[in-house]
């Protein structure tokens, strides 16, 4: 069982935070959608998740019927750190001539010497290799062309692409979410679709807690900074007309009274600069949780213990069953495969290790549906609907599957199947 600080941070995530966290202990992937006028803020509200929250680097793939796999290959990568400049080149010493030495020879130490501080006031032109982000956001994935969504396939299921020049391989710790708008998933190819582990919903009623706390932090950095300079104003010393006036007995030093006096305002200025600065990381940094790599490992292990017993397990399989026969769902499975079955009984493990369990409630069983299969379902035609071959009427069809879609289907399904006491 995890200790109760894990669960206490755990508590305190935001519904994107977790999403992130199930994949992330998973090893998996995820698709994250929301309306169409939203993607952009949706976009930098998952660029703060991974930087505050987990402290990864993420990179934007905004995808194009026009991208192609070049783009794909450059935009999942981290720009090329900056060189430091050489503020201070060494400079080759020129050595006396010795007394000793023939007229019309070269000293052996001055040659050698010369090549080495040549060779040191070179700056090194070694470049790092380009490396893959931890996170990668592919925005409106289901745009992309056919071959750039196969080659984001062979990605997600090997951790490394192949580009023109070389092999990359993805980090360790490495999500690829596709951000989509509202039923955007059903454009993407088929076995990509089935490959993601879990989809989200983001209501944008719900609002961007990160991005809402980083605007906010914004404009208390303005605030603060016109209140610090006020206060570094009023803070400045101002010596009277008696006090700078110097004694006509003493030795005049008016000049040394006048630098410490400045010397005292500035140190003033930034001991309350700082002190404010102080305040507003700490407010900024403990808005909300961190989650380091330690935590995903401690909260994988814990899931890899939980324990499912055979009654919820028989559950499980009565879910997936119903879902494979339900009327509104397509022939021949309608997206409830052998990946999605093992993702169902993945991530229902992952949610009592969030819960602080060692076994799976019948609960998170159907927690678990709702995530699993929305994606992955799809409504059949009402042409290809099963009881019209035995004749049923194509209006009646129609009316009965007018607005049914794969929440329906689940709810429908999770009601009919009783689950263990």
């Amino acid at each position: 069982m995890a200790d109760e600080d894990l669960l206490q941070k755990v508590h305190g995530l935001e519904d994107l935070d977790l999403a992130a966290l199930l994949c992330l202990i998973s090893r998996e992937h995820c698709i994250v959608s929301t309306e169409a006028d939203e993607l952009d803020n949706l976009i930098e509200e998952l660029r703060l998740v991974a930087s505050d929250t987990f402290d990864l680097k993420s990179a934007v793939v905004d995808c194009t019927p026009s991208t192609t796999l070049d783009d794909l290959a450059a935009s999942i990568q981290l720009p090329p750190p900056t060189p430091q400049p050489q503020l201070h080149p060494q400079t080759p010493r020129t050595p006396s001539a010795s007394p000793l030495r023939r007229r019309g020879t070269t000293d052996s130490s001055t040659y050698f010497r010369g090549n080495n501080a040549a060779t040191a006031s070179t700056p090194a032109t070694a470049t790092t290799p380009p490396q893959i982000a931890n996170v990668i956001l592919a925005k409106n994935l289901d745009h992309a062309p056919k071959d750039v969504q196969i080659q984001c396939l062979e990605l997600l299921r090997t951790r490394r692409i192949l580009t023109r020049t070389s092999v990359q391989t993805a980090p360790k710790q490495f999500l690829f979410v596709a951000v989509l708008e509202s039923n955007g998933a059903g454009r993407l190819v088929s076995h990509l679709n089935d490959l993601f582990y879990v989809s989200h919903w983001h209501d944008p009623e719900d609002g961007f807690a990160h991005l809402e706390e980083a605007d906010g932090a914004d404009d208390d950095d303005k605030r603060g900074g016109e209140t610090a300079s006020l206060d570094s104003a009023s803070s400045v010393v101002r010596r009277s007309f008696a006090e700078s006036t110097p004694m006509v007995t003493g030795t005049p030093r008016q000049g040394v009274n006048r630098s410490r006096s400045r010397q005292n305002s500035k140190r003033e200025e930034q001991v309350i600069a700082d002190d404010k600065s102080f305040s507003h990381s700490s407010t900024r940094s403990s808005a909300f949780p961190s989650i380091t790599k330690s935590d995903i490992a401690s909260l994988a292990q814990l899931a890899r213990q939980v324990n499912l017993d055979v009654d919820v397990l028989r559950y499980q399989m009565n879910i997936v069953s119903f879902l494979r026969m339900h009327r509104a769902v397509a022939p021949a499975g309608g997206g409830v495969t052998p990946q999605a079955t093992k993702h169902f009984d993945q991530l229902s493990k992952c949610l009592a290790a969030l819960h602080g369990l060692d076994y799976v409630t019948p609960s998170l069983v159907g927690l678990a549906a709702k995530k699993v299969y929305p994606h992955r379902i799809r409504i059949v035609t009402p042409e290809k609907e099963r009881s019209m071959q035995w004749g049923s009427q194509l209006a009646a069809v129609e009316a009965l599957l007018d607005g049914v879609d794969a929440e329906y289907v689940i709810e429908d399904v999770l009601g009919m199947v009783d689950a263990p006491l």
